[in-house]
């Protein structure tokens, strides 16, 4: 008798220890160790951050932090995909939701290409807030024998 063979899909469960929440991915993972290890941590982060939102006591922070995690994840897959245009799309609703009007907007646009245009980057447009001067150094001990810095 003839078997054919036919490829089981693989499946890779993560479990919320506080809630015992289960997210169990199921398909055809790829070989290479290191998308499985990818596979593996974003299934238990999708798993934790499901918990987490499910653990809030409040109905109505529950669904805007689903709404939230929503909203991030469909800019990132439309990143990943270079979809621009849903990226802007999804940028512009999320501006929105948060009260940031359409001239709000553009000059938000503005000065993003003004600092951009002046050679600053992103990177400075979303620095941290500078620190104060850091704190003098300790003064160092007086030197064996001595009884400290020499003055002239």
């Amino acid at each position: 008798m003839l078997y054919d063979l036919i490829a089981m899909p693989e499946q890779y469960v993560a479990t919320d220890k506080r809630t015992g929440l289960e997210v169990a991915v199921t398909g055809s993972f790829p070989d290479h160790p290191q998308d499985r290890i990818r596979i593996a941590r974003t299934t238990n982060l999708f798993t934790r951050l499901t918990s987490t939102i499910l653990s809030m006591p409040s109905e109505s922070e529950r669904r805007e932090a689903f709404i939230a995690v929503e909203t991030q994840m469909e800019l990132a897959e439309a990143l990943i995909r270079q979809d621009m245009d849903e990226v802007r799309r999804l940028m512009r609703e999320t501006l929105q939701k948060m009260g940031v009007t359409p001239e709000q907007m553009r000059q938000i646009q503005e000065e993003i290409r003004r600092r951009l245009g002046e050679g600053g980057g992103l990177t400075d447009l979303f620095a941290p807030p500078e620190q104060e001067e850091p704190p003098p150094p300790p003064e160092e001990p007086p030197p064996e024998g001595g009884e400290g810095p020499a003055t002239t």
